[in-house]
């Protein structure tokens, strides 16, 4: 793990990293000692691992409750390097909902391929965070929505270290990954979603086998989170990983 930069900004650190070659930022309280709980957010599609959303929510976890939080390009995206086997899917895909086939299953596919990539990815990524002194081996969380929930559903699922997540704005898989997923989560759901039907996203929330899962539903589009969903997420990871 190699630190490229590091930014202070209003009481918290940022550090950008590269593991491997795959980039990554991590965000911590300045002057952070010690163990604490670790989040790692997946961003959306089209997105990067600095996006606004990220990091305003990855900021809000610090300042209000002293978490680490660690996010990284995906492939295909950020400063990652162009994939031509997914831009050549991706493309073959919006041809073929633009013939009239339906996009859910063709997304879901799409996400199940480039999780093959992105889980063995983001737990290289646990073990090196969870290796510097000031963040530790303590519980660790997991925030994603849109894409970041198609990747972070067989993260979570594969991954014992992490405790509760947050998801949503996402369908079911194709392959039963939800239904391995026992920790508590918190799911999204935007009522009149243009990109991921309504039933699908209920299917999903209900193929979760954790006992303790709660849906938050609320009108809008599929980028219309509620203003106050990052404090409720914050919550949830006050009550679970603390």
């Amino acid at each position: 793990m190699r630190f490229l930069s590091r930014f202070l900004s209003d009481g918290v650190s940022e550090q950008l990293f590269s593991l491997g070659g795959l980039p990554g930022v991590l965000w911590t309280r300045e002057g952070a000692v010690g163990t604490r709980p670790l989040i790692l957010m997946g961003h959306g599609g089209g997105q990067h691992k600095k996006a606004p959303d990220i990091e305003r929510r990855a900021r809000h976890f610090v300042c209000e409750g002293d978490f680490a939080v660690v996010a990284v390009d995906v492939p295909g995206h950020g400063d990652r390097p162009t994939d031509d086997v997914l831009d050549r899917i991706a493309t073959e895909n919006r041809a073929r909902v633009d013939a009239g086939e339906d996009l859910a299953p063709l997304v879901a596919g799409f996400q199940a391929l480039v999780a093959r990539r992105t889980v063995p990815e983001w737990r290289a990524v646990l073990d090196a965070v969870q290796r510097l002194d000031h963040v530790g081996a303590g519980p660790v969380g997991y925030w994603g929505v849109s894409l970041g929930c198609g990747l972070g559903v067989p993260f979570v699922a594969a991954e014992p270290r992490v405790r509760a997540a947050v998801l949503g704005l996402g369908g079911l898989l194709v392959d039963g990954t939800a239904s391995r997923i026992t920790v508590p989560v918190d799911f999204r759901l935007q009522w009149d979603d243009e990109r991921v039907p309504r039933a699908d996203g209920l299917a999903l929330f209900d193929a979760l086998a954790s006992a303790d899962k709660t849906l938050h539903a609320g009108p809008g589009r599929h980028a219309d989170l509620p203003e106050l969903e990052p404090a409720d997420s914050l919550r949830f990871f006050a009550r679970h990983l603390r």
